[in-house]
């Protein structure tokens, strides 16, 4: 079957809210414009405690749009565990209970070592909404007839804009925090940190290789052509990391995700020690093992049947389930008897 012939078989979501692609603002506001004692809080979208993140939902005072801030609490920094940090005389304690040799108390240090790394987002689509509430998650077993047929035709028609990917690549934008910048239009990359990373803390080491080579949207699009490229951010990538953040290769977790969260390839490097989002099985597939697969098999990623999680607020989510290939949970209501 034709992949056109496919599209006329997809069944289109009943009265499905369709989700713009986000426009680029051109009048952004910039980080000095915006200051959370103006922001208004209307909702709490997620709140994640084994990862002390929370995303709250708002507006800002007198300035129109809907707004996301994500607060997170920073990992510790080892040097900050001295006399000068969280030991110092001005840290105070308040104490809850004490009880023979245990005693349990609240620390309160300096404010300077106890900052909340905060993200804005402004101004917000439905999407990021969406991308950022707690919701139901299931797993979508992908064959390449399905990514044809229902999953292309929507990553075409509902992608985030990748204008912020190319102003990085373009030199428009965030060049004060390139840590690595190859520029050739066919195997470069430029390494940056990620915006979950604060730059500064090994623990939590996290930066995205984001290539120069345009078109390649995902894992789906790789063949024996992109081996070169593959290998080069491999290799350079985990050079620069252990010049720049002494990190060895052999501490370095890297990989794509597979769906990835923006449809310009790009490939993430951890610290190993750090469990990052998005690490797990159903989500990231190891770079070496990417590269090992297309040179056992050029094709092989367009042949292969993979997996991947949806929410139930991804619009993809509604195509598959509407073709017959996901249910959404119900919810568990118990009846009381009157």
């Amino acid at each position: 079957m034709s992949d056109a012939n496919s599209e006329n078989d997809v069944l289109e979501p009943p009265c499905s809210k369709k989700i713009k692609i986000d426009e680029q603002n051109e009048n952004g506001v910039s980080d000095s414009q915006l200051q959370l004692k103006d922001f208004i809080p209307v909702k709490t979208l997620n709140n994640n405690t084994n990862r002390k993140t929370v995303c709250v939902q708002g507006t800002f005072k007198d300035k129109s749009g809907v707004a996301l801030v994500l607060l997170e609490k920073n990992a510790f920094k080892e040097e900050e565990l001295d006399g000068k940090g969280y030991f110092a005389v001005d840290t105070k304690l308040r104490t809850f209970f004490q009880n023979d040799i245990y005693g349990n108390f609240e620390c309160f240090p300096r404010p300077e070592i106890n900052g909340v790394k905060t993200t804005i987002i402004y101004p917000a689509t439905e999407k990021h909404i969406a991308k950022f509430s707690q919701q139901e998650v299931h797993i979508i077993l992908e064959t390449p007839e399905l990514y044809n047929k229902l999953t292309l035709p929507n990553i075409e028609k509902e992608q985030f804009n990748l204008q912020w990917v190319y102003n990085i690549l373009e030199g428009k934008s965030e060049q004060d925090r390139i840590v690595h910048d190859n520029k050739c239009e066919k195997e470069g990359f430029v390494l940056v940190p990620d915006l979950k990373w604060d730059g500064l803390t090994k623990e939590t080491l996290y930066l995205l290789a984001i290539v120069r080579q345009r078109g390649i949207k995902s894992l789906r699009d790789l063949n024996e052509s992109h081996l070169p490229l593959l290998k080069r951010v491999r290799d350079e990538g985990k050079k620069t990391i252990f010049s720049k953040y002494n990190v060895p290769g052999s501490q370095l977790r890297v990989y794509l995700h597979y769906q990835p969260s923006f449809y310009h390839l790009h490939i993430h490097f951890t610290y190993l020690r750090h469990e990052a989002p998005g690490i797990y099985a159903e989500k990231s597939h190891l770079l070496d093992t990417v590269i090992d697969n297309i040179e056992m098999m050029g094709s092989y990623y367009q042949r292969a049947t993979l997996p991947f999680t949806i929410r139930e607020m991804d619009s993809l989510f509604n195509v598959y389930e509407t073709n017959g290939h996901v249910e959404r949970i119900k919810p568990n209501i118990e009846l009381i008897d009157k």
